[in-house]
């Protein structure tokens, strides 16, 4: 009787030690350049262009994320008559149970259709790829995109307006001037799914594809809690007053900046369900039932009318935290 929680707990054990070490590896790559470099002859590489991901279409006419080897990248620049030497612009994003390292490397300094031909694949912008990758691959496109992004656009040190230098795993830049240390950072963001019992409530900007709705969103401002920006936003985007909040989940949003989006769910005051938008922010919201909901999770893709148009509104991809809660919210609904 005593040996299937002995045995597990040994499972649990073996499991968190592995994980022990992968994090305890990566830290020393992050801390030793040397160390780091020669993980990066024997790592996988992800190549971006101008910050868009290489996908390649299967056989089954769907798209992976090719893996590349470091040589395969090497003999590709050799083919292209480029500098190896590019191969130290990569940026570490992990590494593998076996302790193989993971890289991402943008190379937007070279022609596209060339490196496509050579690569057998397509750079594709990141929004449409959300639509065409399994969520495992879309979360380490988005690291390492996200990571890429933040070196294109810290290079210089805001004190002194020197260029900063960066170490070789990529994990932070140094400005020799100052002695300051940069290191990559995410905008926390709230992002809630507003419900009165039975509905739920979802709004739309001008800059979302035709007919997708999605939950409420917006930055916390400085000194706020995660608390108190909810409430904000509810009461400034669609004039609601919330009466509770649970937490759901978080996730790493890559655009337009990196964001780390705190998924929650909220519950208006009774007979408190008037939506009265302000601003430009929001372009229309309104209340959902659970059947429109299951019918918008059942869609795959938008489907669209004979002008061209979405036919019925759609929600985010499933990647998105946004119809994870969407997700919950319509099993919690559902008798048991």
């Amino acid at each position: 009787m005593l040996r299937l929680p002995f045995r597990s707990h040994l499972l649990r054990t073996c499991h968190y030690s592995s994980y022990v070490s992968k994090m305890r590896y990566l830290m020393r790559l992050k801390e030793d350049d040397e160390a780091c470099q020669k993980a990066l002859q024997s790592g996988t590489i992800l190549l971006y262009h101008k910050l868009a991901p290489l996908l390649r279409r299967t056989e089954m006419g769907t798209y992976e994320l090719p893996v590349l080897q470091v040589l395969d990248v090497s003999e590709i620049l050799n083919k292209l008559g480029k500098d190896k030497q590019l191969l130290n612009n990569s940026v570490l994003t992990g590494c593998s149970d076996s302790h193989v390292a993971q890289f991402s490397l943008d190379v937007g300094s070279l022609e596209q259709a060339a490196l496509e031909e050579l690569c057998v694949g397509v750079f594709m912008d990141l929004r449409k790829a959300f639509f065409l990758l399994k969520n495992s691959d879309v979360s380490l496109v988005t690291r390492g995109q996200a990571l890429l992004r933040w070196h294109q656009n810290h290079r210089y040190c805001s004190a002194t307006g020197q260029l900063t230098e960066r170490n070789q795993a990529g994990s932070q830049r140094v400005c020799n001037s100052s002695g300051i240390t940069y290191y990559p950072q995410m905008a926390p963001v709230v992002i809630v799914l507003v419900s009165d019992g039975k509905r739920c409530l979802l709004a739309r900007q001008s800059s979302f594809p035709q007919g997708m709705y999605s939950a409420l969103a917006g930055f916390c401002d400085m000194g706020e809690t995660v608390q108190e920006t909810l409430q904000r936003e509810v009461a400034e985007e669609v004039g609601l007053e919330l009466e509770s909040v649970r937490y759901s989940g978080s996730q790493h949003w890559p655009l337009p900046q990196s964001s780390l989006m705190i998924g929650c769910h909220g519950l208006v005051r009774p007979g408190s369900t008037q939506i009265n938008l302000s601003g430009s922010e929001l372009e229309h919201a309104r209340w959902f039932t659970l059947q429109e909901i299951q019918e918008a999770l059942q869609r795959k893709r938008p489907s669209r009318n004979s002008k061209g148009g979405p036919s019925a509104f759609w929600v985010p991809p499933s990647y998105a935290i946004a119809n994870q809660l969407i997700q919950e919210w319509a099993s919690q609904q559902l008798p048991l």
